[in-house]
């Protein structure tokens, strides 16, 4: 698993002839920097990168409210066929995403949303994975807490701020962090909608670098990437153990 990335970090800071050096060179005889500096001035990056955290954060927000909210209604709310609801979240993770590629192009055509924010973004605002990790520990919860907030005049609104979830912090943090990965990392849906350089993310930035490089340049495409994996490659090392405790949280409830 490590082996691509450290690759990767090597090939970045070497020269071309010590690329493609044969027999193979694994270290170069001094670091180079300048593949970095290239992609810094042949390329927007920083609107590249304005693109990616924009997308991130407003995906990875509002992912993260919307399931919140889901588990909530489906753990404290008396509805009709709410079993049947949750059964259907349960059958959503087992569809794969290419599937609503199409419709969604579809009717994001349809809406004039082809490269902007909202194009990228609305699609996949719905977590079914989110969803079902939060109710799992929502169940958890005392129900007497609940209860006492109900008999202090709470609302559903202040129960769920003030009481489930500050108690669930740790698997809401998880969730969050996954989902910040995963937006982060996306790459198939925009590059479906997305064909101006201006609204590009970082990971299709990347095959814009590629087209205009090909092959013979493997020094500012690995550059290029470790600029892009990096920093979330960081945070999910950092925290890699409050996500392991979130996920575990839950895992006994049915």
């Amino acid at each position: 698993m490590m082996a691509p990335l450290i690759w990767m970090l090597i090939s970045s800071i070497k020269t071309r002839p010590e690329i493609f050096t044969v027999p193979l060179q694994w270290l170069p005889e001094q670091p180079y920097t300048g593949n970095y500096a290239e992609v810094v001035e042949r390329y927007p990056f920083g609107r590249f990168f304005l693109n990616s955290v924009i997308v991130t954060v407003v995906g990875a927000g509002v992912k993260v409210l919307l399931a919140m909210f889901t588990a909530y209604a489906l753990v404290f709310i008396r509805f009709p066929a709410k079993k049947l609801v949750f059964i259907l979240i349960i059958v959503a993770l087992m569809v794969p995403p290419q599937v609503v590629i199409v419709p969604n192009y579809t009717l994001i055509a349809d809406l004039g949303w082809q490269n902007t924010y909202l194009g990228i973004i609305v699609p996949g605002l719905g977590t079914a994975f989110g969803t079902f990790l939060l109710r799992q520990q929502f169940l958890t919860l005392p129900s007497a807490i609940v209860d006492a907030a109900t008999l202090d005049g709470a609302g559903h609104w202040r129960k769920l701020w003030r009481v489930v979830a500050p108690i669930s912090a740790p698997t809401i943090a998880t969730v969050a962090l996954v989902t910040i990965v995963s937006e982060w990392n996306e790459y198939l849906w925009p590059l479906i909608i997305v064909d101006r350089p201006e609204m590009m993310t970082l990971p299709v930035a990347l095959t814009l670098m590629q087209n205009a490089d090909g092959t013979n340049n493997w020094g500012v495409l690995m550059a290029g990437t470790a600029m892009v994996v990096l920093p979330v490659l960081i945070v999910f090392t950092l925290l890699q153990r409050h996500i392991v405790a979130g996920l575990t949280q839950g895992a006994t409830t049915g």
